[in-house]
């Protein structure tokens, strides 16, 4: 074997200095998924989680609910806007009501399960949530979708979250149940979780919204 020369080992230190360079910018340049939320600079005030059994907390006593151990993780009030048994469209006709009227800043989107439970078409769900994501965008407030994987042969929920955060410029925290509705001991019934269930949602939900919050407040 031929020994490298000096000129090769400084030709390989080189190369490996400027990948590291190029590896630096693409992660500087890189754009930021709080950056493309739409309405950044929102000057609402609240944090509205809106939503349905999941956010209202069935399952769990009053201040177990995700919302209220939110609140206590990022150090803000969040307004628990959740009503069991919720679909998307029932979520849309109380908008105004639970979410528009009360100057909200952020909202948490968490709707899906019911539609998935009753049939509705997953295109009827969708388009519920885009004007839904409408109507909030139009008060002037960022929303963050919370994305959910049911259990479908026919129809991808995961892939639809996904495509109508990034089409509708929401911050998306994915697969928000994942290892708690498998999990008996993080559970109160079949499909709800139990206090230490909503911990876990909440954990999951508050470093994005810490980060986005920082980001917006650095907007303003």
């Amino acid at each position: 074997m031929v020994p490298l020369g000096n000129s090769s080992r400084i030709n390989w230190k080189t190369a490996s200095a400027a990948a590291a360079v190029v590896l630096l910018l693409l992660w500087a340049l890189w754009p930021s998924p709080y950056s493309k939320v739409t309405n950044l600079q929102s000057h609402g005030t609240n944090v509205i989680a809106f939503g349905d059994s999941l956010t209202a907390g069935y399952g769990a006593s009053a201040g177990e609910d995700y919302p209220s151990r939110l609140s206590s993780l990022i150090g803000i009030q969040v307004v628990n806007a959740g009503v069991s048994g919720d679909t998307a469209e029932m979520a849309l006709a109380r908008i105004e009501n639970d979410v528009l009227s009360h100057d909200p800043r952020i909202v948490i989107v968490g709707l899906g399960g019911n539609d998935f439970l009753r049939g509705v078409e997953i295109s009827t769900t969708e388009t519920n949530l885009r004007t839904i994501i409408h109507k909030i965008h139009a008060g002037d407030a960022m929303v963050i979708l919370l994305g959910f994987n049911f259990p479908s042969l026919s129809a991808n929920y995961e892939k639809m979250y996904e495509r109508v955060a990034s089409e509708e410029g929401c911050l998306l925290i994915p697969r928000l149940l994942r290892g708690i509705i498998t999990d008996p001991s993080l559970k109160s019934d079949e499909i709800h979780p139990n206090a230490r269930g909503y911990q876990i949602m909440a954990e999951r939900v508050a470093g994005p919204c810490k980060k986005l919050i920082s980001k917006a407040n650095a907007a303003r």
